[in-house]
This record gives C-alpha cells, sequence and structure tokens, in this order.
C-alpha cells in the first residue's frame, strides 16, 4: 500500500486552478465578459484528489488538503478563460497516516526540497456543451510538463448568501516517471489519475 501512496503526491502537483493577476489583466482589458473566481477552500468546496490502481485489484483514492487558487472564465469567449492553481505537497491524504509518511519522503514527493506542487493553464477552449479542454503547465518535484485536462462545466448562480458562484470538475493523468519518481510500484500503477472539483467566488 505504500508503493501506491506515491501516486497522490503527483496527483497532488497536477490538481492547480488559477490565472495570473498579469493575464488576467490583459483579458479583462481586451473582453468585458470575463470573470474571476477565488476557489472556495475556505468553506471546503473545491478538492483535488487522486487515484492509483493497486495491484490491478482495486483502486487506492487519496486527497490534497491544503491547496489555493483562483480562475478566470469568460463565457462569451472561453479562450481567454485561465487557471492557477498551488498545492502543499505535504497535505497529501490517503487516510493511512505510515503510507502518507513514506509518500512525503524522497522516494516520492520530496515535501522537504519541494513543498509546493504548480499549475497554470495555457490554453482552454470550448469542446461541445458544457466540456472543454485545457492545457497547462504542471510543476511537480521540479519538472515542469504540459497536461491535457478533460473539464466540465457543472453549474453557474447566485449562493443563498448573495454571492455568485460557478463550479468546474475536470479530469486529467500522468505518469510519476515523467516527474522522476521512480519507486516501483509495480506495471499496474505506473500512472496516476487525478480528479478535480472546484466551485469559486466571483470577485469582480
Amino acid at each position: 500500500m505504500i508503493r501506491f501512496i506515491t501516486l497522490a503526491s503527483l496527483l497532488l502537483a497536477g490538481a492547480s486552478l488559477a490565472s495570473s493577476p498579469a493575464l488576467a489583466n490583459d483579458h479583462e482589458q481586451s473582453n468585458g465578459t470575463l470573470e474571476r473566481y477565488l476557489i472556495d477552500t475556505r468553506g471546503a468546496h473545491a478538492f483535488i484528489q487522486f487515484k492509483i490502481s493497486h495491484l490491478g485489484f482495486s483502486w487506492l483514492y487519496g486527497r490534497f488538503n491544503d491547496f489555493e487558487g483562483e480562475f478566470h472564465f469568460d463565457p462569451e469567449n472561453p479562450e481567454n478563460s485561465s487557471v492557477e492553481v498551488t498545492v502543499q505537497t505535504g497535505s497529501i491524504d490517503s487516510n493511512h497516516e505510515r503510507r502518507d509518511n513514506h509518500l512525503r519522503n524522497e522516494d516520492f514527493l520530496t515535501v522537504d526540497e519541494f513543498p509546493e506542487a504548480h499549475f497554470r493553464s495555457t490554453a482552454f477552449r470550448h469542446i461541445e456543451g458544457d466540456r472543454y479542454e485545457m492545457v497547462g503547465d504542471f510543476t511537480l518535484l521540479g519538472h515542469t510538463r504540459e497536461l491535457t485536462m478533460d473539464v466540465e462545466h457543472v453549474g453557474a448562480g447566485t449562493d443563498p448568501w448573495g454571492g455568485e458562484r460557478r463550479g468546474f470538475t475536470g479530469r486529467t493523468s500522468f505518469a510519476l516517471a515523467d516527474f522522476g519518481i521512480d519507486y516501483d510500484l509495480g506495471p499496474e500503477a505506473e500512472v496516476v489519475h487525478i480528479i478535480l472539483d472546484v466551485e469559486g467566488i466571483r470577485q469582480d
């Protein structure tokens, strides 16, 4: 089980959603329909989770408890949308203390040296209906790789307290070896799958 925990840490890194202020300002100047949202981690309405195969018999699930970010969404011109997220890798949680401690050490996340993982989108495009594709740079353990994520718009509107909210869910996966993790977890556990569910509170 300890071997599979390593994958969780990778997922963590992949899970970031928000856009940089400079990029956002450029969008706002060129398009008045761009909306800015702060990811609602304070209210625990956002989740970065992962799953990895356990010997081909079942799936091991985990999550990252500490992350933050924001996203910009343009309903009229989705290509203007962007996301940026930073994850604290030491917050990995697979509901097993011994496994989590292993995932945090140098076999996997090396959290003392690399305490954060970061994702910043570079492209966002509409597929059809509520479906989108997002491409971005994911940095983990000092390695930066391009990830593609399937994204679905869940909903938007006014919450009971008068605020405006919008939510998305996303899925992606990557090979542990792409980020320098070479711990042998077996052939069934070479790829980790990331599940993102994000609810944002509008800031503009």
